[in-house]
C-alpha cells in the first residue's frame, strides 16, 4: 500500500519530467498524509498553442477518492489506495480507471516493515540517486447534495517486486516516461489495453532508506523525516549535547 509520500522537487524540476507548464510554485512537502490536496498529471485533450509539449494539465485534488455515486462518503472506508489488478472491476474505480487516469508526481514513498511484535520500522523508498517517480492515480469529482463539488484522488499499488517485498506486500504503480501517453490516453487505450503499465516496477528502480519513527506523526513535516536512522540518530546526539552545553550558562 502507499499511505504516507513526498514530493520535494521544484516546480520546474516536476515541469521538465511531465512536460507541463500550468501550475504555480509551492512548497516541498516531506510527510504527505491521507486527506491533504495532491497533485496530478492529467491529459488535457490538445496542446497549448505554440508549444511542443505533450497537452497535459496538473491539478491539485484529495487524497482520498470518493465515487461519484456516494450519498454519504463518510460512511465509505478512505480510499486512497486502489489495487491495480481489479480497479477496472471495482465500482469505487472502474469509471475512474476507463476515464480518468492520472499521473501523481512523487519524490518518494513511506512503508513499514515489521519486526516481530516491536514497532515496525519505517523506511524512506526513493529512485535510487534521487529525483521524480511518477505512481499510477486515478481522479473522481464528487458533488454533494448542495451542488458543492471536491477533485479526490487514489494512488494504484501493485505487487511488491522481488528486493522490495522483504518490506511490504504491495508498492506504489510505477508509470515510467516513455509510458505517460498511453497512461493517460483515456479516449482510445482502455484499462485492459494498459495492464501492462501496471506491473511490479524493475528492481533496482527504488532504495529503501530506513529512518526514525519521526515520520509516523503528521505532525513532522520537516526534511529530518527522510534522515537515515544512522543520520537521526547522530542529529538527536548532536542537539542533546547542545542543550547541555546551554544549560551551562
Amino acid at each position: 500500500m502507499c499511505g504516507r509520500f513526498t514530493l520535494t522537487a521544484g516546480p520546474e524540476e516536476v515541469e521538465d519530467f511531465f512536460e507541463t507548464h500550468d501550475f504555480a510554485p509551492f512548497p516541498p512537502r516531506y510527510n504527505i498524509p491521507p486527506t491533504e490536496p495532491i497533485l496530478a498529471i492529467t491529459s488535457a485533450g490538445q496542446r497549448p498553442p505554440g508549444s511542443n509539449l505533450p497537452a497535459r494539465r496538473s491539478m491539485l485534488v484529495r487524497w482520498g477518492l470518493i465515487p461519484a455515486w456516494a450519498k454519504n462518503p463518510k460512511e465509505l472506508p478512505l480510499l486512497i489506495n486502489a489495487r491495480a489488478e481489479t480497479a477496472a472491476e471495482k465500482a469505487a474505480f472502474k469509471a475512474a480507471m476507463r476515464h480518468r487516469r492520472v499521473l501523481i508526481p512523487a519524490s518518494g514513498f513511506y512503508e513499514w516493515k515489521r519486526r516481530g511484535t516491536g514497532r515496525p520500522q519505517p523506511y524512506f523508498v526513493r529512485p535510487k540517486g534521487g529525483g521524480l517517480v511518477a505512481f499510477a492515480g486515478l481522479i473522481e469529482t464528487y458533488a454533494d447534495a448542495n451542488g458543492s463539488e471536491i477533485d479526490t484522488g487514489a494512488i494504484l499499488t501493485t505487487a511488491a517486486n522481488a528486493e522490495f517485498v522483504s518490506i511490504h506486500a504491495r508498492m506504489p504503480a510505477v508509470i515510467e516516461p516513455r509510458d505517460f501517453e498511453r497512461w493517460l490516453d483515456c479516449r482510445s487505450q482502455e484499462p485492459r489495453d494498459v495492464a501492462d503499465l501496471l506491473l511490479p516496477v524493475r528492481q533496482g528502480f527504488f532504495e529503501a532508506i530506513p529512518v526514525s519513527d519521526k515520520v509516523n506523526a503528521v505532525a513532522n513535516t520537516g526534511p529530518d523525516v527522510q534522515l537515515s536512522v544512522e543520520l537521526a540518530e547522530k542529529a538527536d546526539r548532536a542537539g542533546a549535547a547542545a542543550d547541555r552545553q546551554l544549560s551551562l550558562f
